[in-house]
């Protein structure tokens, strides 16, 4: 069995983000994954116009070919990169993490739309959109607020545009239903509403509430990995 990690939007250098996560699995299980790496984001070359979601499904889909068993773990963005992906039988589980599983026809900027305090995103003359009006103190502040000044340094250096069919492009598969699935609401998040999380996690097979903020993965590996214990069993 392995482990596959999708991360959220407007974002680069998944190992980074995941590593705490991978880390510990790995010391505990002996289990090794790998982050999925999102060309929207500009992490397979420069050049992020390579197909938005589409390019990013695709891409996972790539990943899952070269593996036997798998568990897809999404956060944020990362759920509709698994849903566009469609149904690939190497999945045996999905883990959702403050994330979405979206219908089909449904584009991240759709489901995004429908929150009282969003994120605000802005289009650039290259076609990519991008985070505005937020520097390293109030990204901490909204996105990991429960993680220390270093961490929330680290990770505003690891904030990039994105292509902008990320989010504009509606999906035309839903590869999360069918699927085993658990999703992780994260009760402290300053970023994705609990409302819109619980509207999600209602359509996995279960949920767990935890109190931490939009990344448990980072200030809460344990958690995360207690839960991926869980999948792989004994």
């Amino acid at each position: 069995m392995e482990v596959l990690f999708v991360h959220g939007a407007l974002v680069r250098d998944g190992s980074w983000w995941w590593s705490a996560t991978a880390d510990l699995l790995e010391s505990r299980t002996g289990i090794r994954s790998r982050a999925v790496a999102l060309p929207s984001c500009g992490e397979l070359t420069r050049e992020r116009s390579a197909g938005g979601l589409t390019g990013d499904a695709a891409t996972l889909r790539r990943e899952l070919d070269t593996a036997g068993e798998a568990i897809v773990v999404g956060h944020s963005y990362g759920g509709t990169v698994i849903a566009e992906a469609g149904t690939h039988p190497a999945v045996k589980h999905l883990l959702f993490i403050s994330s979405y599983l979206p219908e089909i026809g449904q584009s991240q900027g759709n489901i995004m739309s429908a929150e009282r305090n969003p994120v605000t995103i802005a289009p650039n003359e290259d076609g990519t959109l991008g985070v505005s009006g937020y520097d390293a103190a109030s990204f901490g502040a909204r996105f990991l607020q429960d993680a220390d000044a270093q961490t929330q340094k680290q990770a505003w250096e690891r904030v990039t545009t994105q292509d902008a069919g990320a989010f504009m492009t509606p999906t035309t598969a839903a590869g999360w239903e069918g699927v085993d699935s658990t999703y992780l609401v994260c009760g402290d998040d300053q970023s994705t509403s609990i409302e819109l999380q619980r509207f999600h996690a209602a359509r996995a097979t279960r949920s767990v509430e935890v109190r931490t903020g939009h990344h448990p993965f980072i200030t809460r590996p344990d958690l995360v990995a207690t839960q991926l214990m869980e999948l792989l069993g004994p």
